[in-house]
């Protein structure tokens, strides 16, 4: 049974304690804030506007870090530093231990400037620790806050929960993980009523007083193992977004062990567990009956009654088991706030996902091409892979140490070929190897990734140069495709081996089909 919620003992420090509004006095507070990226800069400009003393450190020594210190320096940051040292240990603030350290959610623990600031007993908060103290500012609108975390789908839950809000009226922004820093969006001349927060496992890991109205875990994934040390630590911080939760914590019922999360989070008195499937809703589910999307969690005689919120249909162009569930996890955050019925639906029609999420490229000859390169570990490629009949597999990339047997497994029926792209693809080329022997494995990149050298002439392709790889991946999978395969790039595997980003990952891929079936 979930119980309500106890003092946490992070929170310690008697002059911390009490900083818990804008408006609390944080004059000459002495704060290191580590990072000087998106969400770093927008603390470090927060706390300067407080009137804390804040010396900022990134390891980076960049034009961009360059210019974000120059800005940060105007507006009155005591110190940056930048470099490789800069990180190595904690510094002074003018001259005087600091009270407190910020971190950016890309650090890890292990760092040794927040290894030696634990040590020392200075308390570490993530920007989201900070962006929660200052919601409530004197004069001004506090927001309600609905928070989602999950292995995948957070970016686009967090979407529709801002388009659902939207149309019910209410001012609202998608903010956290989704690329908005919250920091900003309570800095914004609007005054929000709602915040659809996105939160990373990185970000959970630092938030300590979070108290949401709604929060909610689509699903966990092996993932990030690297930063987190385990799966356990990793599932354990995912698990973090129910703490201090007030009104609805919000799980996947189709997940085992989702509900064992719920249970065991302390949460604030009264607050009720709200399952979603994609199956038969039960009691205080939300869930999918006749290809409707239904509620028996937020209607008045929940127990022989329900509320149309929806179709399946309303939740994409390509709907999808896991795009559904999407929805109904968005439905149920919203639904917790209050919203209406008719908005949910008015919502999801009037959502638009963004690139790069099983979206399609383009469709010759009865085949289709889709982009799913934000499917950049095995949980996220599992729910693209698994919504089509023939797929010929373009995927590989950095594969942060996960494993490949289940995704393999569990699709291997499916697969017509697979067409391999990256540099770190041994654990991907083992598992299909042991377990999709009869399926041709095509490798992008000759040599590098268990193919061959070409015997026809064409030139050795750098395994580093993404577009040059992409490319020859794209003409791999066209001359393996005949009417009703889908080309599905989905890699299952983080990006930065040989792109950008997954974003530039996708918009390469779109742009190689174009130019192989002459659309461009």
């Amino acid at each position: 049974m979930m119980h309500a919620s106890n003092e946490n003992p992070v929170l310690d420090n008697p002059r911390l304690t009490e900083l818990t509004s804008w408006d609390a006095d944080w004059s000459g507070l002495r704060v290191v804030v580590a990072g000087i990226g998106v969400s770093g800069f927008a603390a470090a400009d927060t706390l300067i506007e407080l009137g804390a003393l804040v010396t900022v450190l990134d390891s980076g020594d960049n034009e961009r870090n360059q210019q974000a210190a120059d800005t940060l320096k105007i507006v009155g940051a005591r110190d940056v530093v930048l470099g490789p040292d800069a990180m190595t240990r904690v510094p002074d603030v003018v001259g005087v231990r600091p009270d407190l350290v910020v971190t950016s959610p890309g650090i890890r623990p292990t760092n040794p400037l927040l290894t030696a600031a634990r040590e020392e007993g200075i308390q570490i908060w993530g920007d989201v620790e900070l962006a929660w103290r200052v919601s409530e500012r004197r004069g001004r609108r506090t927001p309600q806050w609905l928070c989602v975390t999950g292995t995948n789908g957070k970016t686009t839950t967090v979407g529709m929960t801002e388009s659902i809000l939207r149309s019910a009226g209410l001012k609202a922004i998608a903010v956290g993980n989704v690329g908005t820093p919250i920091l900003d969006a309570l800095r914004d001349p609007v005054e929000y009523d709602v915040l659809a927060v996105e939160l990373s496992s990185f970000q959970l890991h630092w938030a300590h007083s979070v108290s949401p109205l709604a929060s909610a875990v689509l699903n966990v994934a092996e993932d990030h193992v690297d930063w987190h040390g385990s799966f356990e630590n990793y599932r354990a911080d995912k698990s973090r977004v129910y703490e201090n939760t007030r009104v609805a914590c919000i799980y996947n019922v189709e997940q085992p062990g989702a509900e064992e999360l719920v249970e065991a989070a302390d949460v604030v008195e009264g607050c009720r567990a709200v399952g979603f499937t994609t199956g038969t809703p039960g009691l205080s589910m939300l869930g999918v009956v006749d290809e409707l999307l239904v509620d028996r969690a937020f209607v008045a005689d929940r127990a022989t009654s329900a509320a149309e919120i929806g179709s399946v249909a309303d939740t994409g162009d390509l709907p999808t088991r896991h795009g559904v569930a999407n929805a109904l996890a968005a439905a149920a955050l919203a639904r917790a706030a209050g919203v209406e019925p008719g908005a949910v639906r008015d919502g999801l029609l009037a959502y638009r996902p963004g690139e790069h999420r099983i979206q399609l490229v383009a469709e010759t000859e009865g085949v289709r091409w889709i982009d799913d390169s934000k499917a950049t570990n095995p949980h996220a490629a599992q729910a693209s892979l698994s919504a089509f009949d023939t797929v010929v597999w373009i995927a590989g990339g950095l594969s942060k140490g996960v494993d490949y047997d289940e995704l393999v497994a569990a699709n291997a029926q499916r697969l017509k070929a697979v067409v391999v792209i990256g540099t770190d693809d041994a654990a991907l080329l083992g598992s299909l190897s042991r377990l999709a022997p009869e399926v041709p494995v095509l490798a992008a990149t000759p040599g590098l990734a268990g193919g061959t050298a070409t015997s026809n002439g064409e030139p050795a392709i750098d395994p580093s140069d993404g577009h040059a790889v992409m490319r020859r991946a794209v003409q791999l999978a066209a001359a393996r495709t005949e009417p009703g395969d889908t080309v599905l790039m989905a890699p299952a595997a983080a990006s930065m081996d040989q792109f950008t980003d997954y974003a530039d990952r996708g918009t390469s891929f779109a742009r190689r089909v174009h130019e192989e079936l002459g659309l461009a």
